[in-house]
C-alpha cells in the first residue's frame, strides 16, 4: 500500500472516479491547461481532454450554475472553488437552486463543489476560512469533511457517486502534511459516517477535518495525566452521525466538541444541543467548545495561532470536563 498525501489522495480519487465514469466533468478556475491552483488536476486534461476539464472564468457564481445546469443534464461535475471563501459569490446558486432543486422537481442533482478551506497557512481573511456552517442550515446540500488521506479519497469518491449536491470541504493545511496508506483498488467511503478514531472512556473529543488531528494529539497528552480521551471524526457533516457521537457520550459522560470554524452559531453549536436533547441524563459535565475566535482570520502568523483551536486548548478543555 504506497503512502499518499491528502492532496493527492484527492487527486486520485477524482481520476479514478473519471476514469470509471464518463459522465463525471470537471470545472473551475485554472484547472486545465495549469492543473489547478494547488495541482490536484495536473495531468487531468491531457488525460481527459477540454471537454471534460473545463477553464472557466473567474466567477463562482458562474462556475455553480453551470454545474447545477450539468447535473440536470446527467453529468456529474466536479467544481472547484479555488478558494472555499469565495463561495460565497454562489451562495444563491447552492441555497436557492442546488439545494431545493429535488424538493420542487425531484430532479436528482449529482454534483461536487470542492472547497479548499482552512487556515494555518497565513492566508489572512480572504483565503483561510471554514464556510460550512453557512450551508449546514440550508436543506438539501451534503457536506464532507476528511481528517485523512484515506477518507480524503474514500469520500472524494463517495461525494461523486451521490445524487445530491455536495461541498467537500478539503483543508489547504493537510494537504502535504496528512498521508496515509491507501489501498489499492475501487474503494469509496459512505457518507454519513462517523468514525471513533480512538477509543477512551474518561472523555469524548467530537470534531472533523483539521481538529481530528489535534483531538487525536492531545488525547497523547492527555494519556500522560491519566485522563483516557476518545476521539470521534465526524467525516460527514450533513447527514451526520449522531448516534455514534451519543454513544460515545452516554459513556464517557463528558465531551469536547472542536472545529476550525468560528465558534458562535458554528456546527458545535448544534451537536451540544443534540447531545443535551438525547443525553442529558449521562453529562457529568457541561459541554464544551474549542473553536476559533469570532472575528476575521489574522494574517499575522502569532496572532492566527492566537484565533485557532489547536491541541493544547483542547486538552485544557478535556481537563476542565475531567476534573469537573
Amino acid at each position: 500500500m504506497p503512502t499518499t498525501t491528502y492532496i493527492d489522495a484527492i487527486s486520485e480519487g477524482l481520476r479514478e472516479e473519471m476514469r470509471r465514469d464518463s459522465t463525471v466533468v470537471c470545472l473551475g478556475e485554472d484547472i486545465g491547461v495549469y492543473g489547478g491552483a494547488f495541482k490536484v488536476t495536473d495531468g487531468f486534461i491531457e488525460e481527459f481532454g477540454a471537454a471534460r476539464v473545463l477553464d472557466t472564468p473567474l466567477a463562482e457564481s458562474s462556475i455553480v450554475g453551470m454545474a447545477i445546469g450539468m447535473a440536470l443534464r446527467g453529468l456529474r461535475p466536479v467544481a472547484e472553488m479555488q478558494f472555499a471563501d469565495f463561495i460565497s459569490m454562489a451562495f444563491n446558486q447552492l441555497v436557492n437552486n442546488a439545494g431545493t432543486l429535488h424538493y420542487r422537481f425531484g430532479f436528482k442533482v449529482p454534483m461536487v463543489v470542492r472547497c479548499p478551506s482552512g487556515g494555518g497557512i497565513h492566508g489572512g481573511p480572504f483565503h483561510s476560512t471554514n464556510p460550512e456552517g453557512f450551508f449546514f442550515h440550508s436543506p438539501g446540500l451534503k457536506i464532507v469533511a476528511p481528517s485523512t488521506a484515506y477518507d480524503a479519497k474514500g469520500l472524494i469518491k463517495g461525494a461523486i457517486r451521490d445524487d445530491n449536491p455536495v461541498l467537500f470541504m478539503e483543508h489547504k493545511f493537510l494537504y502535504r502534511r496528512v498521508r496515509d496508506d491507501i489501498p489499492e483498488g475501487d474503494f469509496a467511503v459512505p457518507l454519513g459516517q462517523a468514525l471513533v478514531r480512538r477509543p477512551g472512556k474518561d472523555v469524548t473529543l467530537v470534531g472533523y477535518g483539521s481538529t481530528t488531528g489535534m483531538s487525536l494529539e492531545a488525547a497523547k497528552i492527555l494519556a500522560e495525566e491519566g485522563i483516557d480521551a476518545e476521539v470521534v471524526d465526524l467525516r460527514t457533516l450533513v447527514p451526520m452521525d449522531l448516534e455514534t457521537v451519543i454513544a460515545s457520550v452516554k459513556k464517557t459522560n463528558r465531551v469536547v466538541i472542536t472545529h476550525e470554524d468560528r465558534r458562535r452559531g458554528g456546527i458545535g453549536a448544534e451537536i451540544s444541543a443534540e447531545i443535551s436533547e438525547n443525553a442529558v441524563d449521562y453529562l457529568d459535565a457541561p459541554v464544551v467548545r474549542v473553536a476559533a475566535l469570532d472575528t476575521p482570520v489574522p494574517f499575522s502568523p502569532p496572532l492566527e495561532e492566537y484565533f485557532l483551536p489547536s491541541a493544547a486548548k483542547i486538552a485544557t478543555a478535556a481537563r476542565r470536563v475531567a476534573r469537573y
